[in-house]
């Protein structure tokens, strides 16, 4: 096993403020919190879902501009978007139940 570094692959010490913009969130926009990042995952997932309906819509329809492999695609990623967001769902309550169960 070859645990030699790869000099290509170091970070140029140089250029520090290269890797932590890369690390750090932008705050020109203003600060994002959980809320905030969940709303969007939200709209994401709702997003991939009404394309999803669309394109099995226009399968159903027989447009020959959209193909059954897309559409197969679509429906896939509309489901793991949403077993995705179901999971932190039942984490979160998971969270609020241990957290209201404590003992002050």
């Amino acid at each position: 096993m070859d645990l030699r570094l790869n000099p290509n692959l170091t970070l140029n010490r140089t250029q520090p403020d290269t890797a932590r913009k890369a690390v750090m969130p932008d705050e020109s926009h203003g600060p994002q919190g959980f809320t905030d990042e969940f709303k969007a995952a939200l709209r994401a997932v709702s997003k991939s879902q009404n394309y999803s309906g669309d394109l099995q819509r226009q399968v159903q329809m027989e447009n020959p501009k959209v193909s059954l492999e897309e559409t197969m695609v679509a429906m896939q990623k509309a489901q793991i978007g949403f077993q995705a967001t179901l999971h932190v769902r039942n984490r979160m309550v998971q969270a609020y139940t241990d957290i209201m169960n404590m003992s002050v």
